[in-house]
């Protein structure tokens, strides 16, 4: 396996599940990221569905918590999970915040000093990763989903509308659906992209389906005792830049969930089903 380091596999659901790092010319530095690999990746190449993660996770979360592979086995899907930013790049102040900086990479290109030597997870998930993938798993490189959590569910959003050939599906938990009206988005844009509004929006799924219809309808799940719905998440701006371009959206309001991986795992085999839908059309 091409520069590829294999730190630990673990069967699971006839499957197997590996966490691995490498060195990234991307993000200048090691990176990390686990791959299940479903039973059918014995015989054939396969599917694959990648999900990035929210703000201080790891590679590791969702992997641990979601439940995802009791479902990626049965419809024969690849997971992939990254990491959500480097680490130990030795930029003073990066481990100092939980929402900016390490854990925090927000899947944006820095251009700002000193981040941009590093922070380049955009161009890592939309380009990097999945040409080490390609060369080291037996996948279906023609087919490709993306989704993730709350700053997961921003980049996989903005990684799909920006990439609609690369990517067949596209769904998210929670996303920060519209990160230039929020704080969390405005905290890490005006330091990783600096103050430039224009670059911002080339980074924020409200404003990009303005510009883009996504081929494919888009499914949004989003808890309503989110402690983070009001003020940070905002589904309903991205409900209603997708009304105003007629891009079919399934935002559905689940009663009394949070922000959690609890609230993922109670809906997950929903998400798997509907990304392996949308591989099976041609």
């Amino acid at each position: 396996m091409t520069n590829l380091k294999l730190i630990s596999e673990s069967k699971s659901f006839g499957g197997k599940l590996g966490f691995y790092s490498h060195p990234s010319s991307t993000c200048n530095g090691e990176m990390r990221f686990a791959v299940y690999q479903p039973p059918q990746a014995n015989q054939n190449s396969v599917p694959v569905l990648y999900f990035l993660s929210g703000l201080t996770c790891t590679e590791e979360n969702f992997m641990a918590k979601a439940g995802a592979q009791r479902y990626a086995a049965e419809y024969g899907l690849m997971l992939v999970a990254p990491d959500t930013s480097p680490r130990n790049t030795g930029i003073a102040g990066e481990d100092d915040e939980w929402d900016f900086g390490t854990g925090a990479g927000f899947y944006v290109d820095a251009t700002e000093q000193p981040w941009h030597q590093h922070y380049q997870m955009y161009s890592y998930v939309v380009q990097e990763l999945p040409a080490l993938i390609a060369a080291n798993f037996p996948t279906q490189t023609e087919k490709q989903g993306i989704f993730g959590h709350s700053m997961g569910g921003h980049g996989a959003l903005v990684c799909a509308l920006r990439n609609p050939q690369l990517y067949k599906s596209v769904s998210a938990f929670a996303p920060i659906a519209a990160p230039m009206r929020c704080p969390w988005g405005q905290k890490a844009f005006s330091r990783y992209l600096g103050s430039d509004g224009e670059s911002w929006r080339l980074y924020d799924a409200s404003e990009l389906i303005k510009q883009v219809k996504y081929h494919s309808p888009i499914l949004i799940d989003q808890g309503t005792a989110d402690k983070f719905l009001a003020e940070q998440l905002l589904p309903e701006v991205f409900e209603q830049a997708c009304a105003a371009v007629n891009q079919p959206l399934t935002l559905r309001y689940q009663e009394g969930y949070d922000h959690s991986y609890y609230f993922i795992a109670s809906f997950i085999e929903d998400h798997i089903r509907y990304h392996a839908l949308a591989f099976e059309e041609k």
